[in-house]
């Protein structure tokens, strides 16, 4: 990760709201106490592109900062450059195709940043995501009930699959486990992770963080070696191909706990996409693994909070009970909702079901619910007059 040492060189050359502003500018905004909610910035991320306006992400939507004008590729570039070290910049001057992932921590100012550049017809681009240094407590993340990460921290096997689309929270939801974990339990934890977005310090557990590029290869490399290093818990940053699937299931059988991420909509796509990464002659014999080695998978999702005061996180939760396992074995796809609407009693929980806690507790609005729903029929009978939920299965 490329760091800021000494005193943060000012370069100001970008105009917006009267100011002209430098990348430090920029970036000391996400940490504004205007933009503060319980410790958390409601801007997530920078956008830069050429020919266009810089723009925040402000609780999930995309915002143009006042009076500014489109940026010109000489700007980008000395607002881009000084987050980079010097072979991602050689590199992305010299080929239009290339992409960095990079990390940027502002050691003064206690902050730490994940930067994607590209090019795209216009000129260089870039993402830039601000990584909140202090990890949040599980109670405090939004699960709808504590049994459900209480089961994962205490579990010593199996594999926990947190799925969403980008920028919904997962890498916060796997750190705050994480860090759990290494609160209460003396483990040997390696995570493999692209980049290293929060940081942990060994407590009762040992941890060694891992980030790919600088420290392995590939995650299929890292985990394979991982499994050599007498682990407990390993995180790996996400499961993108067939020989970390076969290893991280594997992983997961043979007595460690693994814990991952995966875009998905929702927790039956998990299963689908891992199956997917196999050839189909391999279909039946990936099932039987699976229902073997998932733990318990939490898709989710950000929703905006009823006081406009920011997002929160809302939940499906699947757990590995035996009729879920059977399911997942004979390919039964089509009946996992039924069954996650039905076995509440294990800790089961449709993204709707906890929507309509939500609503019910007026942390979101009701048409909040409604556009977030996977499934709107819960929701939607809830809001032509019933005042309580419909009951289980309804």
């Amino acid at each position: 990760m490329t760091e800021s040492s000494g005193k943060v060189p000012k370069d100001p050359c970008y105009p917006t709201g009267g100011q002209v502003l430098s990348i430090f500018d920029l970036l000391a905004r996400f940490a504004e106490p205007a933009y503060m909610v319980d410790g958390v910035s409601r801007l997530s991320d920078l956008h830069m592109t050429v020919g266009e306006p810089l723009r925040y992400r402000f609780d999930g939507e995309l915002v143009t900062l006042p009076d500014s004008f489109p940026v010109t590729p000489e700007i980008l570039t000395r607002l881009l450059f000084p987050l980079l070290d010097e072979s991602a910049r050689e590199l992305l001057l010299a080929d239009s195709r290339s992409t960095i992932d990079a990390g940027f921590d502002w050691q003064e100012r206690g902050m730490s940043f994940r930067i994607n550049a590209f090019h795209d017809r216009h000129g260089l681009a870039a993402a830039i995501r601000v990584l909140p240094r202090e990890i949040p407590a599980l109670d405090a993340i939004g699960f709808p009930e504590d049994e459900i990460w209480r089961s994962i921290i205490e579990a010593d096997q199996g594999l926990v699959i947190v799925t969403g689309v980008t920028g919904s929270g997962k890498s916060t939801t796997i750190a705050s486990l994480l860090q759990a974990i290494n609160r209460r339990r003396g483990a040997r934890i390696i995570t493999l992770e692209d980049p290293i977005e929060y940081v942990l310090e060994s407590e009762k557990s040992l941890i060694s963080q891992r980030e790919l590029g600088r420290h392995l290869s590939s995650f299929s490399d890292g985990l394979r070696s991982a499994l050599r290093e007498d682990p407990d818990v390993i995180f790996v940053g996400e499961i993108r191909d067939q020989e970390t699937a076969s290893l991280a299931l594997s992983a997961a059988e043979t007595g460690h706990l693994v814990l991952t991420t995966l875009h998905t909509r929702d927790t039956r796509g998990a299963i689908t996409r891992l199956v997917d990464m196999f050839p189909a002659d391999r279909t039946k014999e990936l099932c039987s693994q699976l229902s073997f080695a998932i733990h318990t998978i939490v898709g989710q999702k950000l929703v905006p909070k009823a006081t406009g005061g920011g997002r929160r996180v809302a939940m499906e939760v699947l757990k590995n009970i035996p009729a879920m396992a059977h399911l997942i074995r004979s390919g039964k796809w089509e009946q996992i909702y039924a069954t996650l609407e039905t076995q509440r009693a294990a800790g089961m929980w449709t993204l709707e079901r906890h929507l309509l806690q939500l609503v019910e507790q007026g942390r979101i609005e009701l048409e909040v619910g409604l556009r977030a729903a996977n499934t709107r029929s819960v929701l939607t009978a809830y809001s032509k007059g019933r005042t309580t939920p419909p009951p289980v299965g309804d």
